[in-house]
Parts: C-alpha cells; structure tokens; sequence
C-alpha cells in the first residue's frame, strides 16, 4: 500500500512538472520573440542610419544583445567576413538550421527567420527596410498572439499536468 502512494505521488508530480514545464516554455519563447524584435529593430537602425554594412551590423547586435540569439548574429557575421563567394542568404539560412535545437522557436520563427533573410543580403537600403518592417509586422503579430493566450495556455498546460497525473494514479491503482 505504502509503494502504491509512493508511486502516485511521484506520477503526480511528475506529470505536473511536465505540465508546469510546458507553461515555461511558452513564456520563454515570448521572451524569445521579443528579444529578436529588440534584435532586428537594432539591425535596422545599424543598416540604415550609421550605414553600416551587414557584418558589422550583425556583430554590433549581437554583441549589444548577447544571448542565445546574439550567438546566432555573431555566428552570422563570422560568415560572412570569411565568405566564400557564398550568397547571404546560404550562410543566413545554414546557420539558422544550426541553431541548438533547445533554442524555443517553433517551425515557423525558423521558417520566418529564415525567409526575412531571404531578401536582405542583396537589395538596396530602401529594400532592406522594408524588409525589415515586414519582419517586425509578422513578429508583432506572433508576440501579440503569444500575449493574448499567455495565461489561458499556462493554466491548461499546469491543469491537464496535475489532472493527468491524478487520472493516472488513480487508474494505476
């Protein structure tokens, strides 16, 4: 009797952590989207107002940022200070798919991420603005759905963790 409680408690704690854990999640990729909102509007004002071009651009944001994400804007500069007649896009695209898979962005922030870097290497600074503010649009639009069901997903997620745990435990038992 004293092993079944001890094996339900640990079920039910188990199940709410990985309840508890996925909330976390979901407010760590917000957090996320927000720094590289941060990001890009940095890298818009280092292409358009100081003229900067794309490596220095990258490196100065990601040095500015740091973090998972300023990695990523190093790494980006990197490549492209040591290019080998690769386009921008390429070495943009290599190193988003290179990116830590426990980095929290969906399929489609890479996918995102990975076209806004589709049009930014090779256009004049009025495209490449534009391009930026297209960018920022779709991550405003992503943070502003993340907001909104931000509570509602992490009390579902903590819900169904702690309710799942008990339904095992008492089906177990």
């Amino acid at each position: 009797m004293l092993v079944k409680l001890i094996g339900g408690a640990c079920v039910i704690a188990a199940s709410s952590g990985l309840g508890i854990s996925m909330a976390g999640q979901w407010k760590k990729r917000l957090e996320l989207l927000e720094q590289l909102r941060k990001m890009i509007f940095l890298l818009k004002g280092e292409i358009l107002y100081a003229n900067a071009p794309l490596e220095e651009a990258f490196e100065r944001v990601g040095n500015k940022t740091g973090g998972e994400l300023g990695i990523l804007f190093n790494a980006v500069s990197q490549r492209i200070q040591n290019q080998r007649g690769e386009p921008f896009f390429t070495m943009w695209k290599e190193e988003i798919d290179g990116m830590d898979s426990h980095i929290l962005l969906s399929k489609e922030d890479r996918q995102s991420l990975i076209s806004f870097g589709e049009h930014l290497g090779y256009l004049d600074s009025e495209m490449q603005e534009r391009t930026i503010l297209l960018y920022l649009e779709q991550l405003d639009i992503t943070i502003a759905y993340l907001r909104e069901h931000q509570r509602e997903k992490s009390r579902l997620y903590t819900s169904l963790g702690i309710m799942g745990g008990l339904f095992l435990t008492i089906v177990m038992c």
